[in-house]
């Protein structure tokens, strides 16, 4: 007896043993069509540009190995380098001003938990989200114009003297460009606290109180430091956003005046397709990759 019970025990482990191994390969079979699709239409491209980046190249005749210079030019040419100078502007509206009224909206929100008034917000500030970006930047164009809506608020409150044809104006263009960021990310990210806050022990408010704590102090004691994952999600997601800003600013001002708003996914934009440059286009796509990865 006393030898087969060890026996029968070792071959219930190894039956343990396998299953656990099997329901790995089961996870990793149940991932590998995404891991598919992932590699040949994200990571696959992202290999060929960093090849590319080495190479002067037209597109269509023969390549030339030109090392590192295409990246030697992102740095010294004047106006691919304020390409990038742009992008992370851009973070200001597109990471830093939406997660700060979110996080004030959010908070806001919560006290209007159940309400009427809570619910009609929350649709009203997630509706941008369900807007392309293309779509927002041919509207916002229309309210930036000379006579759009932006010129007639100020207008009519007084303030006509600085209504002007918004993403015409070399100084305010990509400030003006930065705002629909802005309108387009906020709602995300309320969303996204609104969440996290849902998630917070409603005890720990409540000891707050008692604490004699108020709406602000409850804010940073509690609010905030429970919202630390949320706010990473929506940090990364809106400067993904800010340093892909294609869409808005091609539509908007297609990078002028001039090359005032001038962004790197415009700029490859126009380097590969019009300027037929491939190799300098690969080498300013990456650059910035390699920026925000540097920055995780």
């Amino acid at each position: 007896m006393s030898s087969t019970r060890p026996t029968k025990v070792g071959a219930v482990a190894a039956r343990s043993r396998r299953r656990l191994r099997a329901r790995r390969w089961a996870g990793w079979l149940f991932a590998l069509p995404a891991l598919a699709f992932y590699g040949v239409f994200n990571f696959y491209p992202v290999l060929l540009s960093i090849q590319y980046s080495f190479y002067d190249w037209d597109g269509i005749g023969a390549s030339t190995w030109v090392g590192f210079e295409n990246y030697t030019d992102v740095f010294t040419d004047s106006e691919q380098f304020t390409t990038l100078l742009h992008a992370f502007y851009l973070i200001l509206f597109f990471t830093v001003l939406p997660v700060t009224l979110a996080l004030i909206t959010a908070s806001v929100l919560r006290q209007l938990e159940g309400r009427f008034t809570g619910a009609l917000a929350r649709t009203l500030l997630f509706l941008p989200q369900i807007i392309p970006g293309a779509a927002a930047g041919v509207a916002w164009t229309w309210m930036y114009s000379e006579n759009g809506v932006v010129n007639q608020f100020l207008r009519a409150v007084g303030l006509g003297d600085v209504a002007r044809p918004w993403l015409a104006d070399f100084t305010w263009a990509l400030t003006a460009v930065g705002f629909i960021g802005t309108w387009l990310s906020t709602g995300l990210c309320t969303m996204l606290l609104l969440s996290g806050i849902g998630k917070i022990d409603g005890s720990l408010y409540e000891a707050a109180r008692i604490d004699g704590a108020g709406p602000v102090r409850q804010f940073f004691a509690v609010t905030l430091p429970g919202l630390r994952n949320e706010i990473g999600v929506c940090v990364t997601i809106t400067i993904i956003a800010a340093l892909a800003s294609f869409d808005v600013v091609y539509l908007a001002t297609q990078g002028g005046p001039g090359t005032q708003t001038m962004v790197p996914g415009v700029a490859v934009y126009t380097l590969a397709f019009n300027d037929s440059r491939l190799g300098a286009a690969s080498a300013l796509a990456v650059v910035p990759l390699q920026r925000l990865f540097r920055e995780k």
